[in-house]
């Protein structure tokens, strides 16, 4: 009798412990499926990516004002607005997934491959790395581009293997491509937005911001354009 009822705990224990194991295993699968279609998605728009394309569109009064996206200051946590040049081109802004694209970046050192967007919501966030601030890609002055580390290698997630004198590409939508040295590296606190607006002596620089891998501070990369 007691070793009847003893076997029967012990398969209710096995039962439980296979379902949660395939339950594990099939969460598992999921995150690493979802990781891998964010990242081909993301590659494959970088791979094809030329900049600002034609569009055919008729200069009428008021029109250009309203195809001019980057004229729209976003919102960021820092209520800072991004100080962009526009243009009164008739070109089309490229976009990925809904959103606004300013440019790409590739870091090979971590194997990065990104649209940056333009326009800075909890959702754009979720889809890439986003323009928080600045003069623009690829232009003298400073800008800062801001991802999320979710620790699972998506998005800044491995911006701590990055170290200075390792390398970023940034391509804009004009079709020019540079190449930008890391030359400082550090943590501050989340509010702290003072390095925003700096001396670049004339030169394009990026500023890379993301969470640590606790989230108590921000893990900060300035590099400069070679």
């Amino acid at each position: 009798m007691f070793e009847s009822k003893y076997s029967k705990v012990l398969t209710v224990i096995l039962v439980f412990v296979v379902v949660a194991i395939i339950g594990l295993l099939g969460f598992l699968s999921y995150d690493y499926f979802q990781n891998y279609m964010i990242t081909k998605d993301t590659s494959d728009f970088v791979e094809n990516f030329q900049g600002e394309v034609s569009a055919d569109v008729q200069d009428d009064e008021g029109t250009e004002g309203a195809n001019n996206s980057n004229t729209n200051p976003s919102t960021n946590p820092f209520e800072q607005i991004k100080d962009i040049e526009t243009s009164g081109s008739s070109k089309k802004q490229p976009t990925y997934k809904g959103f606004g694209v300013y440019g790409t970046m590739v870091i090979p050192k971590i194997n990065f491959r990104y649209p940056v967007l333009d326009t800075m919501t909890p959702k754009s966030l979720e889809t890439a790395v986003v323009f928080l601030y600045g003069v623009g890609l690829n232009k003298p002055g400073n800008s800062v581009i801001a991802g999320h580390n979710y620790r699972n290698g998506l998005f800044f997630s491995n911006n701590k293997k990055l170290n200075v004198g390792d390398k970023i590409y940034v391509t804009d939508n004009d079709g020019k491509k540079l190449t930008y040295t890391i030359y400082s590296k550090f943590e501050t606190t989340p509010e702290d937005s003072d390095f925003y607006q700096r001396d670049t002596q004339g030169k394009p620089e990026i500023t890379l911001s993301t969470c640590t891998d606790d989230s108590s501070a921000r893990l900060i990369i300035f590099a400069r354009a070679d």
